[in-house]
């Protein structure tokens, strides 16, 4: 994707919501509404700034610490920063500067995606043109949004763009219930808006679509479970969990674009960015100028090992190298040993043992020399130095399966839900019988989590579902907005009086 870092459209992307020092700085490439958004060009030079932001390194990497981190899914090592060991014992303050380059990620990425709305709608483009970017500018709106409110609860919903400083103290919504109306009712004209249109790094209509059953899930199993905050939602559990199954069932039978891909090792390739599963990807590739152009996701993932280079074996007997990386995020053995010794998940895309270039065993996990059993899902055996193709998995098909599986909880889900475990290599549930709804979505919530694995998914899984203390030995004692949601950033408040 070609990067606009460099064009800053005036009043379109003003820093200034989230630190008014921001707007001190000169800007570079300098466009004002009165001689940019002329064309479909411009149009699209501001969409795709608009996605660009959620390359940022403040942004992308940081949803790890906060997502995985704070689980029973990774450890950090032990000589990280005092701001990333503060998410594993549940110690986060709103202090935390990782939190705060989050939230200030998500809410420039939110005013980028206000920018294009508000100059495109009713321009005189073809209508063609503007609905795909009209669409795609609410679908990130919404993607945004979404970040916040299950990261921080109740956070200020920025409905239109900000370019002046007197505009950055937005209030925050009333309750719960009305931040997900303004997230559905995005998400709505954005399905409206788009077609399916796959393009590698942008949204489509079956992007909109399941990401709505995201939302729709979410809001039903934090209400139906006493999330805190959660009670203010008008809507009943039971037209909620309908609502997420509707729109779930949509991305998996009206469309013939995506799809469950049978091949495990398929899915995390990273020379297949368009393949059957990915829904929503990030667009990052090696041959990028400048991190966030490309990624060095891999470095998080993988141990450092002496000697640089390294060899992983292949299910075939082959081997792919690999460069060593920074050993931040570590595999625990609860997540390990949750995986069925027959489980391919575990089997293929766990490595336990690594090997030199001529197919020797170098070091394994039982040896100590390898400190933990870490993921092939962010490896590229192509990279250049630093600079890999991995991305973040945003929206996978199969995330959306179990999506359907846990709204519907009846024999339609329980095919989805056994088609991801016959993929794993693992027993099927023969049938329902002897297990209550709850049960079932227990059931769901577990194979989440081994699905999903490393994707930044588990801890919203375990907000929504209010068992953060259940299966976080670090998060017992807190209170439960505590463990419900972070705090907002301190430097956010002491900008935005009306955030109390």
């Amino acid at each position: 994707m070609m990067k606009f870092k460099k064009i800053i459209l005036g009043l379109v992307f003003a820093i200034g919501l989230i630190s008014c020092e921001s707007l001190d700085i000169e800007p570079e490439g300098f466009y004002s509404d009165q001689n940019f958004y002329k064309t479909v060009d411009d149009a699209e030079a501001a969409i795709l700034y608009a996605y660009d932001a959620l390359t940022l390194v403040s942004y992308a990497p940081v949803t790890f610490y906060l997502a995985e981190l704070s689980t029973d899914n990774c450890r950090v090592k032990s000589d990280e920063g005092a701001d990333a060991q503060a998410f594993v014992n549940w110690e986060v303050t709103s202090q935390n500067e990782l939190l705060t380059q989050y939230y200030r990620s998500a809410y420039i990425a939110i005013n980028r995606a206000n920018a294009v709305i508000e100059n495109v709608e009713g321009k005189g483009f073809n209508q063609e043109d503007e609905n795909r970017l009209l669409g795609e500018a609410l679908f990130l709106r919404a993607y945004n949004h979404f970040n916040v409110v299950r990261a921080f609860g109740l956070t200020p919903l920025q409905t239109s763009l900000i370019d002046k400083l007197d505009e950055t103290t937005a209030s925050l919504p009333e309750n719960i219930d009305v931040a997900y109306t303004f997230l559905i009712d995005d998400l709505v004209r954005a399905i409206d808006y788009l077609e399916v249109n796959r393009v590698v790094g942008r949204a489509d209509k079956i992007a909109a679509q399941a990401l709505l059953s995201k939302v729709y899930l979410f809001a039903a199993s934090a209400k139906e479970s006493g999330t805190p905050k959660y009670e203010a939602i008008t809507e009943s559990v039971d037209n909620l969990y309908a609502k997420a199954a509707e729109y779930a069932g949509y991305v998996l039978t009206s469309q013939g674009e995506y799809s469950h891909d049978l091949d495990l090792q398929n899915i995390y390739n990273a020379e297949k960015p368009n393949g059957p599963e990915h829904i929503f990807i990030l667009s990052m590739d090696r041959s990028g100028t400048q991190e966030g152009d490309y990624s060095k996701l891999s470095k998080y993932f993988l141990p450092y090992i002496a000697g640089g280079s390294v060899y992983l074996k292949n299910i075939d007997g082959s081997f792919s190298e690999t460069h060593d990386g920074w050993s931040v995020f570590q595999t625990t053995d609860d997540l390990f040993t949750s995986y069925n010794a027959a489980d391919k998940r575990r089997n293929e895309l766990i490595v336990s043992e690594v090997f030199d270039e001529n197919g020797v065993s170098i070091g394994s996990v039982s040896d100590g020399t390898i400190p933990y059993a870490f993921t092939r899902k962010y490896v590229d055996p192509l990279f250049e130095g630093d600079k890999t193709s991995t991305r973040p998995y945003l929206i996978r098909y199969s995330d959306i399966q179990l999506v359907y599986a846990e709204a519907t909880a009846n024999t339609d889900g329980l095919i989805q839900y056994n088609q991801i475990r016959n993929r794993a290599g693992v027993a099927e549930l023969a049938d329902l019988s002897g297990l209550s709804k709850e049960d079932f979505r227990e059931l769901i919530i577990e194979e989440r989590q081994r699905e999903l694995a490393y994707e930044s998914d588990r801890l919203w899984d375990l907000r929504r579902k209010n068992i953060v203390q259940r299966e976080v030995v670090e998060a017992a004692g807190l209170s439960p907005e505590a463990v419900a949601f972070y705090p907002i950033p301190q430097r956010e408040i002491d900008l935005n009086p009306n955030i109390n």
